[in-house]
């Protein structure tokens, strides 16, 4: 219905993908400016930082393309109108997800997925087939983490009820984070996006392994491997906590 309402009006539509696109793309154009002034940042080059942005934000625009609308929900549980939710004969999370669906998404997404073109051509790696394979796996994997991230925001807003910049802290605050490489934050900030708040897995951990470069913390090489089993498990732990909030839903009163 979203989509068929923003199809209704393309040229609008078209103008707010691009505007989506050129405002993502700052980001980028900041590590442009950057590199300007300096040959390396935390010891990485130009295309290893444009994998790492690539990878980071092509997989949370998938996330935030499928359910972005997840910080509206702080809203309805304050106001009541999750009740109207609830009697239909569809799961919650799914109406959440789509309710006024942002088709116009797809310019992060598209602008993410050229900056990650451009450093795939650029780079300068020994390609394996098993390199190759992490490519595609860090773009799932990382979409589930961040689906993840937005379903447990979306819990802890039946607790607190509006607390959308808290969920966008973790959220548009972690991609950010992931777009520059671990080596130019504190060792207490890695060691907590990697053993509280999992978002490592999304594309530093895997992503030097693809580049050999060593991994932070001494971590040793096999937790390149594991993005799916983390991605399980915080999709897992993710539902408990929305199945949680949903149960403790009491409306508004009368």
């Amino acid at each position: 219905m979203w989509i068929r309402s923003l199809m209704a009006y393309r040229v609008s539509f078209a103008m707010t993908a691009l505007g989506n696109f050129a405002v993502t793309a700052f980001d980028f154009v900041a590590i442009l400016l950057m590199f300007s002034q300096v040959d390396r940042l935390g010891g990485y080059s130009l295309p290893e930082i444009a994998f790492l942005y690539g990878v980071s934000c092509t997989a949370f625009g998938f996330a935030d393309l499928a359910i972005g609308s997840m910080d509206r929900l702080g809203r309805r549980v304050r106001d009541g109108t999750l009740d109207t939710l609830l009697v239909r004969p569809a799961p919650v999370i799914a109406q959440v997800a789509g309710d006024r669906f942002g088709l116009h998404r797809i310019g992060r997404v598209t602008q993410g997925a050229l900056v990650l073109g451009y450093a795939l051509v650029v780079l300068d790696v020994g390609w394996t087939p098993v390199k190759v394979l992490m490519v595609p796996l860090m773009l799932v994997c990382g979409a589930a983490i961040f689906a993840s991230v937005f379903v447990a925001g979306g819990a802890f807003q039946f607790v607190a009820q509006d607390a959308a910049e808290v969920q966008n802290a973790f959220t548009y605050g972690g991609t950010t984070l992931l777009q520059y490489p671990p080596t130019v934050f504190a060792k207490e900030l890695v060691r907590g996006v990697t053993f509280v708040l999992p978002l490592a897995f999304v594309n530093w951990l895997p992503a030097l392994y693809v580049l050999g470069r060593p991994y932070p913390l001494d971590l040793p090489t096999w937790v390149a491997f594991l993005p799916p089993l983390v991605a399980a498990c915080t999709l897992a732990l993710a539902s408990l906590a929305w199945r949680t909030g949903l149960r403790s839903y009491r409306s508004t009163g009368s």
